[in-house]
């Protein structure tokens, strides 16, 4: 078999969707089309205002933005992320301080959260990795006694929850992605989600490149100009059209998505007894939306074994982050020759993804498993 790692995940009616946006004549951004989405998201997540924005880093540049950041202000986030994350701090003048990400659960260490935290501390970024949510009771009451904001970096964690509550719509502010790696895709795409209206309005300045366009859309100015700084972060109503079909078949792919993580746990389980790997968890305050299925190996050179054997027998298995504190501009530049994160590093090494998309045959996962129990064996 030749199985890719991922494959993105379109409907059959998605070029009728596409269509439409043509026909209309309205092909830039924050159209008829992309209202209806953020209408859209906003009931079925059960949060005030969602905007969307041309990727989830705009959407976690925006959300920095909102915080007004200062030189020598400090926003603590897991070094465990993608680059974005951290970018989107610098970029708006912060500082990136890297915590310690739990062993068990692959999200933020709240201990280390507690020791980082200063005065200094303008906000804490939880990274919601592979669907499972970062412990935010906790992170919330850190941030509360601080009086600093949470801003959840779930660009992972579309349709995920939390105790009940869609991860993104917990903290004061939340970043989605729809980039075709994700769950639910328009291409290039993201999302900003608040429940606070002060933020909200700001922001949508600053996605139109820092004018008060919408107010004037809506009727309540008679003409618009420039009035904060900006960026021109809103999404095209065509990719905004793909987006609006993947929501018609939310909880299809939801399902479908669970039932190939549940086959990789049942046929993995007997290696992990075995202490061959250890399966991920997924813990009982937790809904995931079973974005990333993943194994841990002992250590760097059996996960390195497993990972060429497997692309060996046609399996696009890969590894995942280089943890941001041990690259080399986290170093070079900012410094941090001298941070150690052990358990984000040992994650790091050990880690290695497997394939998980909706239009995975059964007799595919069945064959990603019987391989890697060959080659463990």
């Amino acid at each position: 078999m030749n199985i890719p790692f991922n494959k993105p995940y379109l409907s059959g009616n998605v070029l009728a969707s596409i269509q439409h946006v043509l026909d209309s004549g309205k092909l830039s951004g924050d159209g008829a089309v992309c209202k209806t989405v953020e209408r859209r998201m906003e009931l079925l997540f059960h949060i005030r205002y969602t905007l969307l924005t041309t990727s989830g880093t705009h959407a976690l540049e925006t959300a920095m933005m909102l915080l007004g950041l200062q030189s020598g202000d400090e926003v603590i986030t897991p070094s465990f992320t993608f680059v974005s994350t951290a970018n989107a701090i610098i970029r708006c003048g912060g500082k990136p301080v890297f915590c310690e990400i739990n062993g068990r659960t692959l999200t933020m260490d709240v201990q280390d959260v507690e020791r980082k935290i200063s005065s200094r501390t303008k906000a804490i970024v939880p990274v919601h990795y592979a669907g499972v949510s970062a412990d935010m009771d906790e992170l919330c009451a850190l941030a509360h006694t601080h009086q600093c904001m949470v801003v959840e970096d779930a660009a992972q964690g579309v349709n995920a929850r939390y105790k009940g509550k869609f991860l993104g719509t917990i903290g004061d502010l939340g970043a989605y992605s729809f980039h075709d790696t994700k769950n639910y895709i328009c291409g290039e795409g993201g999302a900003l989600l608040t429940n606070d209206e002060p933020l909200a309005r700001r922001a949508e300045i600053i996605r139109e490149k820092g004018t008060n366009r919408s107010n004037f859309l809506r009727g309540e100015v008679d003409k618009y100009t420039w009035v904060d700084l900006g960026s021109s972060y809103v999404l095209s109503d065509i990719l905004a059209a793909v987006l609006n079909d993947q929501l018609n078949e939310l909880d299809a792919i939801q399902q479908r998505r669970e039932k190939i993580h549940r086959a990789y746990i049942a046929g993995l389980t007997e290696l992990e007894q075995l202490e061959k790997l250890r399966l991920p968890v997924i813990p009982e305050y937790c809904a995931s939306n079973y974005h990333i299925f993943y194994v841990l190996l002992p250590d760097a050179a059996q996960r390195n074994r497993l990972l060429t054997k497997l692309k060996e027998a046609g399996v696009g298995a890969t590894f995942h982050y280089i943890p941001l504190h041990s690259s080399p501009y986290a170093q070079n530049v900012l410094g941090l020759k001298d941070l150690k994160l052990p358990v984000t590093d040992t994650v790091s090494n050990s880690l290695l993804r497997l394939p998980l998309y909706p239009q995975l045959a059964d007799d595919q996962v069945q064959y990603v498993i019987e391989q890697v129990k060959k080659i463990l064996r």
